[in-house]
């Protein structure tokens, strides 16, 4: 039973030393320096996983970043240190964010950074919400998101488009079936 236990708790371990690896100290960095430059607040803002817990653990100061990008954003920002309000700040910057555009496949869950569970999907949450900011005027980070460019076709250029057999549904320029043999061939 007892190394049964020892196990699991070895698997844990190896889970939780995987997504750690994951973990960029080069884009928490740029994102405590975009958040610092958004809120103006002078934080400590080296990259290293210990550093970055604790400046955003309350996550008062993530509350503070969304309104500073879109003002009034999130009405009542808990100030104490007591579990279950710092995990209520957490959530709403999390349902702010996905209010200001960020998909939910970029967010986190609330565990990820309260318990120190996953905080690689925090910085993606993060460069995410900073590719974003742009949109509502502020400085952005990460790479310029991709804008939509549509396309308007005549009539007659998409019925020309109609009549080409594209390459991936293949040609059958010199096939034969010269050299194919099913089975065992005939002896005369």
């Amino acid at each position: 039973m007892a190394n049964n236990r020892a196990a699991k708790s070895g698997f844990a371990a190896e889970a939780q030393r995987k997504v750690n690896a994951k973990y960029s100290e080069e884009l928490a960095h740029e994102s405590l320096e975009w958040i610092a430059a958004i809120t103006g607040d002078a934080i400590n803002t080296a990259g290293d996983m210990d550093n970055f817990y604790e400046v955003l653990k309350d996550g008062t100061l993530l509350c503070r970043l969304v309104n500073c990008i879109k003002p009034d954003t999130i009405k009542k920002v808990n100030k104490t240190t007591m579990a279950f309000k710092c995990m209520e700040n957490i959530n709403a910057f999390l349902e702010a964010a996905r209010d200001l555009g960020v998909p939910a496949q970029e967010t986190f869950q609330t565990v990820d950074l309260w318990e120190r569970q996953n905080l690689n999907s925090v910085v993606i949450c993060l460069q995410s919400l900073g590719r974003k900011a742009g949109n509502y005027g502020k400085p952005s980070i990460g790479p310029k998101e991709a804008e939509k460019q549509e396309r308007q076709w005549s009539e007659e250029k998409l019925k020309a488009g109609q009549t080409i057999i594209g390459l991936q549904m293949g040609s059958n320029k010199g096939a034969n079936q010269s050299g194919i043999n099913f089975g065992n061939t005939r002896h005369m």
